[in-house]
């Protein structure tokens, strides 16, 4: 009969068993056989029963105290009871002992991780021979010789034991610390130990992961030399409380990266250091302060949106009775009341429109920009609003790439951050606006001259209608600038630095030219597109359907196809094979059921140049 790879396994292992001289035997955590060898059997001549896997230790130890093998017994229940009593609670331990037949021999036991004992038999009765004959024959030495020469072989013996135990648990240590460094490597966190000068004793090596541009090599640095004596400087108060024995969970930004990073520290009970638990919170703290900002933008669209009809009519009444009354010749101190009564109303039409972005849904509309032209532009705009005492300076090495923004958006919110300094400043000092790559980011920073930030402001700036300007403010500025950068992916931070310091990062997602594999059956559409695709800075090789399309899927050089979906000689998702990245044209509604199963982006037809380069970026943003 065919035997399977386990059974051939035990059967090989109970012969290897049966092969060694000593009796062995390997009892469970419910003191049941699990394992024995031919040689124990023999030994205490057992019988069958009690060899076979599952045999009681109970039965076994009840036949060897009937049978005479521990000597005379008063109460042989008794001494049932001991021994089973001992074996659940087992300990290793070396004895010898002399049996009812007068031979001896060695008992090692040693109990084993998974629960149980395994105990090993030796027949010594020629060692113990050859020791009394030594002892007959040798009359010349001294009986503390003698003495100690069988205390030493005895010692020898228990020592070589507890050797034996003493490696298989070495063994299984170094089993269990391989596999709890195997299970930490893989956690998404950093877990590692800080000793009390803040020395890293241990670490999973994930610090990279946390903490980009970290060295992955701790062991035996100082956090600040780790981190950086910034990053460090925020931490270290808590790892001040963490090593005098006072847990600490807390929450830092990570300068370099902009991450926002949970650090939970325990103290180290021996009270050598802390232990460490560094988590990446970013995407949640953003996610946690889009709810709450939206919740307060939905109360605030409750509370203003219901009168923001009735306001707009009650605006255009007075805007039009005000107009009317200069024109109907009064003195010159009542034309001024009419002007600043103008100015007034023409203000509520501006905090109008606030209320109306605040409330309306917006759209990210990202394209090809060179940020040196978008900001040049911007500052001439502006520069005429400012006065004479305030400049406007934009700083140099900003980034040469064409990067893909949403340029309208970031115009709106970087031109918000500029009369706000303005006004901060109250209309003398300066005002820089600073560009760099930072890692995986577009880093602008919007900085003034003025007072700097409040603690509150620090804390509600970009709430809806927080302002610090009294009645001159709507409270909607920094807030309109939080939602456009959220919108696009970005994080927004306010700090002082000498005056008040707006930071923006944005994704940074390069504009690279693309060779395009235009299809398209209809020549006015295509040449439509084609013009698109050149003023987005791409090149573009056309196909008047599927066929001539396939014959140019091969050429050097391209990187994307843009076809519609239903060609004149066939499906655009057929292209699908040349491997490339795919994006479809259709006039079908969102709504119709074969759009949910087209492979990639699908443009609806008609679209325009922003749709396309959303497009674009979505199968090749890098």
């Amino acid at each position: 009969m065919l035997m399977l790879p386990e059974e051939r396994h035990a059967e090989l292992t109970r012969s290897g068993l049966n092969l060694i001289q000593q009796a062995i035997s390997i009892f469970d955590a419910e003191l049941r056989l699990a394992v024995s060898n031919r040689p124990y059997q023999a030994m205490f001549g057992l019988p069958d029963r009690l060899t076979l896997p599952g045999a009681s230790f109970e039965d076994t130890i009840r036949f060897l105290v009937e049978r005479g093998e521990y000597g005379p017994q008063d109460d042989p229940e008794a001494a049932i009871r001991e021994r089973v009593d001992q074996a659940r609670t087992f300990q290793p331990h070396y004895m010898e002992r002399k049996r009812a037949d007068r031979r001896w021999i060695s008992v090692e036991g040693a109990p084993l991780s998974q629960g149980g004992w395994i105990a090993v038999y030796t027949d010594i009765t020629q060692i113990k021979r050859q020791e009394e004959l030594l002892r007959a024959r040798s009359a010349e030495l001294s009986e503390r010789v003698f003495e100690n020469a069988e205390r030493l072989s005895a010692a020898n013996r228990a020592l070589a034991a507890t050797n034996a135990a003493l490696e298989e648990a070495k063994r299984i240590l170094t089993e269990s610390e391989a596999r709890t460094r195997q299970v930490t490597a893989m956690v998404p966190a950093h877990i590692a130990h800080m000793d009390r000068t803040y020395r890293y004793t241990f670490s999973n090596n994930q610090i990279s992961a946390v903490f980009p541009g970290s060295d992955v090599a701790v062991l035996g640095r100082t956090g600040e030399e780790v981190l950086g004596s910034e990053t460090f400087d925020r931490i270290r108060p808590h790892m001040d409380r963490a090593v005098a024995g006072q847990p600490q969970v807390f929450e830092i930004t990570h300068p370099p990266s902009g991450r926002r990073i949970r650090i939970a520290l325990t103290p180290d009970q021996t009270g050598r250091g802390a232990y460490v638990l560094s988590t990446d919170v970013s995407a949640e703290v953003q996610s946690r302060e889009a709810l709450a900002h939206a919740a307060k933008r939905a109360v605030a669209a409750q509370v203003t949106s219901g009168m923001a009809h009735d306001f707009g009519n009650l605006l255009t009444i007075i805007l039009g009775l005000q107009t009317r009354l200069g024109r109907s010749g009064l003195s010159a101190g009542q034309v001024e009341d009419v002007q600043a009564t103008l100015a007034a109303a023409r203000r509520g039409v501006t905090l109008l429109d606030g209320i109306a972005t605040l409330t309306g849904q917006r759209e990210h509309r990202p394209r090809p920009v060179e940020l040196r032209g978008l900001l040049d532009d911007l500052a001439a705009m502006t520069r005429p609003t400012l006065g004479g005492d305030v400049t406007l300076e934009i700083a140099p090495g900003l980034p040469d790439t064409r990067l893909m923004l949403d340029p309208g958006a970031l115009q709106d919110a970087l031109l918000n951050l500029i009369l706000n300094a303005r006004d901060a400043m109250r209309g003398q000092g300066e005002i820089v606006i600073a560009g760099r790559a930072a890692g995986r980011w577009l880093e602008l920073t919007v900085t003034d001259s003025g007072p700097g930030f409040t603690d509150e402001a620090l804390r509600r700036a970009t709430e809806p209608f927080f302002s610090t300007k009294g009645g001159q403010g709507s409270g909607l500025g920094l807030s309109m600038v939080y939602d456009q950068i959220k919108l696009a992916g970005g994080t927004l931070r306010l700090a002082n630095a000498g005056g008040a310091q707006v930071t923006i990062r944005l994704p940074w997602r390069s504009a690279r030219p693309h060779l395009v594999l235009l299809v398209e059956d209809d020549p006015d559409i295509r040449a439509a597109t084609r013009e698109m695709l050149t003023l987005l800075g791409h090149a573009v090789i056309e196909a008047e359907g599927l066929a001539e399309a396939r014959g140019l899927t091969d050429l050097p050089g391209v990187t994307v196809i843009l076809s519609d979906l239903q060609l004149g000689d066939g499906s655009g998702t057929l292209l699908v094979e040349a491997g490339l990245p795919l994006i479809l044209m259709t006039a079908l509604p969102a709504s119709d059921p074969l759009r949910a199963a087209l492979p990639g982006p699908v443009l609806t037809k008609p679209f325009d140049d922003a749709a396309l380069a959303a497009a674009l970026m979505m199968v090749t943003d890098d």
